[in-house]
């Protein structure tokens, strides 16, 4: 939990945004939620999940290399890695697949010497941008 002085400042503002801008209501779209102080589209896709029961797609650092890796998108960012995992997933894996790259991005899927030996999905990546590996 890094940046905690500038999380702060996001959260005392948010009480005052939502009562002036959104009726005192959580906006219940991915576009309106990106609009509150702090929340890019990572927090708003888990929110639009995890609050209101909804699809997202929550791509962070791990989703986004683990997705390249494996050959499933070419994308430089995040953002980029969102729009295209949307393209191709089916729905119904949106809110699973963070959780499951996110484990395996800890674990295994390391950015510096990924342990591809150890991986269960060794002979479906294509390793895009790995240069060692154990």
């Amino acid at each position: 939990v890094g940046f905690y002085k500038t999380k702060a400042r996001h959260l005392a503002q948010l009480p005052e945004v939502l009562r002036d801008r959104f009726q005192g209501r959580i906006p219940q779209n991915i576009d309106d939620l990106c609009t509150l102080p702090g929340v890019g589209r990572k927090t708003a896709n888990l929110v639009m999940i995890a609050a209101f029961d909804k699809h997202g797609m929550c791509v962070d650092t791990h989703v986004h290399r683990i997705s390249n890796r494996l050959g499933l998108i070419s994308t430089d960012s995040p953002h980029a890695s969102e729009m295209a995992l949307r393209e191709i997933l089916p729905k119904r894996y949106w809110k699973t697949w963070n959780r499951y790259l996110v484990s395996l991005g800890q674990t295994i899927c390391r950015p510096i010497n990924p342990r591809c030996s150890a991986c269960s999905l060794y002979d479906l990546c294509e390793r895009r941008g790995v240069e060692r590996s154990r």
